[in-house]
């Protein structure tokens, strides 16, 4: 292996960072979540954790040589995710009354359904897109990993990603009850658009 375990462990650092960062895999776990309870959110989870495992995989690939060759792709980029989360946000607030259960999408039962929609979730994900197009590069030379180092980035990609999704959907079921009710869906629908604009202002500008 070419990378260090000190490597990793800032490497693991940074997923936990984007893992508490808010974007879309959050309002698909609380809509799991809150319809569904555990059951229902643990299968998206681990489509998310399986998702995860794509990005770091196409970076090594080789798309850290686009983004270092195509001169403002990432300015791009940052511009196009802060725009995604500009308009959930909105989106957000404008629906903060609905019911998570309204969305099918998300909430429809079962565990191949729960997992496709994490899947969905996470290769739609600007934040997830950005972070390791953009991120990962910087904490690896990615013209040099062996399979071994490839195995291990992949394996964090998946694993802290994983176990910050299975906590997040534990609590919200534990407490589903409390957020269920019309007021404190609307208020916690609100502070997560306020969250998403928040993300979306700072963004261009990191």
């Amino acid at each position: 292996m070419t990378v260090t375990p000190l490597d990793l462990a800032l490497y693991a650092g940074a997923l936990l960072i984007l893992f508490l960062t808010p974007g879309p895999v959050w309002l698909a776990l609380m809509a799991r979540s809150v319809s569904g309870g555990f059951n229902a959110a643990w299968p998206l989870a681990l489509g998310v954790a399986c998702g995860d495992i794509l990005w770091p995989l196409i970076a090594i690939a080789g798309m850290s040589w686009m983004v270092s060759e195509i001169t403002g792709i990432m300015t791009a980029l940052r511009w196009v995710a802060s725009a995604m989360f500009l308009g959930m946000g909105v989106l957000l607030i404008r629906h903060a009354g609905d019911g998570l259960q309204e969305n099918s999408a998300l909430t429809r039962p079962g565990i191949w359904a729960g997992f496709m929609a994490g899947v969905a979730a996470i290769l739609g994900n600007p934040k997830a897109i950005l972070f390791y197009m953009g991120v990962l590069p910087g904490f690896f030379d990615l013209t040099s990993v062996t399979w071994a180092d490839a195995a291990a980035i992949a394996g964090l990609s998946f694993v802290v990603p994983l176990a910050g999704n299975l906590a997040f959907a534990g609590f919200i079921h534990r407490v589903r009850r409390i957020v269920s009710s019309p007021a404190a869906l609307r208020r916690m629908n609100l502070t997560a658009a306020g969250l998403l604009i928040l993300v979306g202002l700072i963004l261009p500008f990191t």
